[in-house]
């Protein structure tokens, strides 16, 4: 059997785990007689990009993001319409399209469900030209990750803080929505675009999402009294948010998005600042992942 090269490309300070020693477990975890593995660390933000692409232009096969979304979303930027195969070792806070594609958080379960995945061919989406993977924000969701970016520590219940202590100094927003040429005007708390069902952390968003039907789900919250936000948090987690009379999901291939004035959003949970207008699209099946399906 011919080995195929795996590369693994390590993000070392995505989590709160130390990983000195996963190199080691790596090698000790990956079946060896598969698979000639190759380790590399980043060492700036961009950097998982420049790594993947050096990886893709040399033919390796299989380019491994190990860290949180947002490595997951550089890796998978540079391995999108090319012949390669990105898996996944998650180690951050959210782990959107890991938990999605049933991927462990453990990592020896993770590298071991490696050895043993198949490959599927999923969709992705663009803003601005821009990929996403699993889901892109305006509004609150897009304020949190702003919020979140900013914050020196990091964590589920860093996280959970930072969203209970902004809700209550957050206000709607007015939106136009062009879905598949259906015009919407709306007043909404977010607008959240989904690929997969989940941001991270269970928080799902919109839970019958499929990443292979080519299409998106345009999901929005519109604004609802403060004292019901418990209850639609647990919805959020309990998987039935599209339940909800404040919610509403309408699914499309070319989305326009317009809004009074430019500012943030976020991409797979990572913070950017975009324009009034945006331009939302999915690429039907552009991204080669191992999964536990």
């Amino acid at each position: 059997m011919v080995k195929k090269t795996i590369c693994f490309i390590i993000n070392p300070i995505s989590g709160t785990r130390k990983k000195d020693s996963w190199p080691e477990i790596i090698h000790r975890t990956i079946d060896l007689s598969r698979f000639e593995v190759r380790i590399l660390f980043t060492e700036h933000a961009g950097h998982a990009i420049e790594l993947a692409c050096s990886q893709i232009k040399e033919g390796i096969s299989y380019i491994v993001a190990v860290g949180g979304d947002g490595t997951v979303n550089e890796v998978a930027s540079a391995v999108r319409d090319t012949p390669s195969v990105m898996g996944i070792v998650p180690c951050g806070s959210g782990n959107g399209l890991a938990r999605h594609l049933n991927i462990p958080l453990n990592l020896a379960d993770a590298l071991d469900v490696i050895n043993h995945s198949s490959v599927l061919s999923m969709d992705y989406g663009l803003v601005n030209n821009i990929p996403f993977f699993c889901t892109f924000g305006a509004g609150f969701d897009a304020h949190i990750s702003h919020v979140f970016a900013m914050s020196e520590k990091r964590g589920f219940l860093v996280y959970l803080s930072i969203i209970i202590k902004e809700f209550f100094n957050f206000h709607s927003r007015k939106y136009k929505l062009n879905i598949d040429g259906e015009k919407i005007k709306t007043k909404a708390m977010m607008i959240t675009v989904a690929n997969s069902a989940q941001y991270g952390n269970n928080g799902y968003i919109s839970p019958n999402a499929d990443i292979t039907d080519g299409k998106l789900d345009v999901c929005i919250v519109r604004p609802f009294p403060k004292i019901l936000a418990a209850p639609l948090a647990i919805r959020l987690l309990n998987k039935h948010i599209h339940k909800s009379r404040y919610y509403r999901m309408i699914k499309g291939t070319k989305i326009v998005l317009k809004r009074k004035h430019e500012g943030p959003v976020h991409l797979d949970g990572e913070p950017y600042m975009m324009g009034k207008k945006l331009k939302i699209e999915i690429v039907p099946r552009g991204l080669k992942v191992l999964c536990n399906f």
